[in-house]
């Protein structure tokens, strides 16, 4: 009897030893690359460097000039404003382009659609963003080309006013990033049970009735994990807005990444960028804590 026990406790160890080496790599990576960073930030955001002279260290003088800094305030409102914009959109077109692939259309038609939608995605983002800039030229764009062709005013300065920058990073950015979101929506439709959608029917319920009562309660572990990762992503916009704008005009498009990397790297105070990064953070930690805490009144699972 103890042999058998011995030998099950023996078993129990070798398997718990053989899963802690499987997640060794992936454990070192967390640590070595965001948790050391990370807290590297917060210690260097106690220090004054500009990466030529030795960190002199500050105290609290960073975070105070976090709250005396006038300008923080506004680029906040325009990083929350450009991340419902973009969150609303990519989240609005993902669903309704996933509603159409998931119709009955042929094949091979919707695996075209597929990849067609998804390329973007898998380009980087400076080069859509340089595409782009070229799309929403004033002068040569073909954008504002096709736009006089319709009877529309052909001289919109996209890029360089504040009434059309914002709309404009939002439209490259979702471009670039709605093929995610379609094939995510599209994985989570097709994997609700049709057994639902069959007693539907039965019961007389039209296609709407169905969608309202069924596709969606049932897509709303698939909506917050989108929603999570898009304000995620979105509060972290920076290549649309430093290549198409770099903030401007004055500050209507500057986000806070991009703030953060202009007082590193243009001004080289490693210290306040520091502190901006912990404050990002922080506010990422809040929202997604909230949305989990949310989630528990409206997510529904199978």
């Amino acid at each position: 009897m103890s042999e058998q026990i011995m030998t099950v406790r023996s078993l129990k160890r070798r398997e718990a030893m053989a899963a802690y080496a499987f997640i060794l790599p992936t454990l070192l990576g967390f640590l070595v690359f965001v948790v050391g960073p990370m807290l590297a930030s917060f210690a260097l955001s106690l220090f004054d460097w500009n990466l030529l002279t030795p960190p002199e260290y500050v105290g609290l003088a960073n975070w105070e000039k976090l709250f005396s800094d006038a300008r923080v305030g506004g680029i906040y409102v325009n990083t929350l404003r450009l991340s419902l914009m973009v969150v609303f959109s990519n989240m609005t077109f993902g669903l309704l382009f996933a509603i159409l692939l998931d119709s009955k259309l042929p094949v091979l038609i919707r695996n075209f659609f597929r990849i067609s939608y998804f390329f973007p995605y898998v380009v980087s983002a400076v080069a859509v963003s340089l595409i782009w800039t070229f799309l929403f030229n004033r002068d040569l764009g073909p954008l504002n080309y096709y736009l006089g062709l319709l009877g529309v005013d052909s001289r919109i300065n996209w890029l360089n006013s504040s009434q059309w920058s914002p709309l404009a990073i939002v439209i490259a950015d979702v471009w670039k990033n709605v093929g995610f979101y379609i094939l995510v929506f599209l994985g989570g439709m097709q994997a609700i049970s049709r057994d639902f959608y069959e007693a539907a029917e039965v019961d007389g319920a039209n296609t709407w009735q169905k969608f309202r009562n069924i596709t969606l309660p049932l897509l709303s572990p698939t909506i917050l994990f989108l929603l999570v990762i898009s304000i995620i992503g979105a509060l972290q916009i920076f290549e649309q807005p430093q290549i198409l704008t770099s903030g401007g005009p004055g500050d209507a498009t500057r986000t806070i990444v991009l703030y953060i990397y202009e007082q590193g790297f243009k001004f080289f105070d490693m210290g306040y960028a520091a502190t901006l990064a912990i404050s990002l953070f922080a506010i990422i930690l809040v929202l997604t804590i909230i949305q989990f805490r949310l989630s528990r009144r409206w997510v529904f699972y199978q």
